[in-house]
């Protein structure tokens, strides 16, 4: 039988696994890195999103999570931080070179700190990094301005954490 119908490709996804840490103060202000980015059609906007990144071939999870937090904002963690959301986005225009991303986000509990990322400011900036800002729960889900956040319903996810503590299990999250 000769079939015209295309064929399905039965290969994995290319996922770009990443690993981001949700750094809470002792007043429960959350510090996330403000990214300057372009949408699909070259418009400038800016999101704010926790401070992580790509896993290096050879790196636990854990690995990344430390280096990265030195590198964006000077934070060395010295105990395990537990997983508690993953995120999964299908969408090649998020990653270049990749299908989509897996965020994988642990919580790191530490007094307020001013963030200095081990890399300085214009290696961030190549990162498209353009500062840090610590935010209160009521800041978040208050937000009117034409920042975006990632997760874009961030408020929600995080007072479920504040109020609940660590899940048993990772929380899969939206876009």
């Amino acid at each position: 039988m000769n079939s015209t119908a295309p064929y399905a490709s039965t290969a994995e996804p290319r996922m770009r696994h990443s690993v981001r840490a949700l750094i809470l103060d002792e007043r429960e202000r959350l510090l996330l890195c403000r990214f300057a980015l372009t949408d699909r059609t070259g418009r400038p906007f800016v999101l704010w999103a926790a401070p992580g990144g790509g896993i290096a071939p050879g790196e636990t999870p854990s690995q990344a999570l430390a280096r990265e937090l030195v590198e964006e904002v000077g934070l060395v963690l010295t105990d395990e931080a537990p997983h508690v959301w993953r995120q999964e986005i299908a969408d090649p225009a998020i990653a270049p070179g990749h299908d989509g991303v897996v965020n994988d986000y642990h919580l790191v509990r530490t007094t307020a700190f001013t963030p200095a990322g081990a890399l300085g400011e214009p290696a961030l900036a190549r990162e498209n990094v353009h500062g840090t800002r610590w935010w209160s729960l009521d800041e978040i889900t208050g937000h009117d301005g034409p920042d975006l956040f990632s997760p874009r319903d961030l408020g929600t996810p995080l007072a479920r954490l504040l109020a609940d503590g660590v899940p048993d299990r990772p929380v899969l999250l939206g876009l």
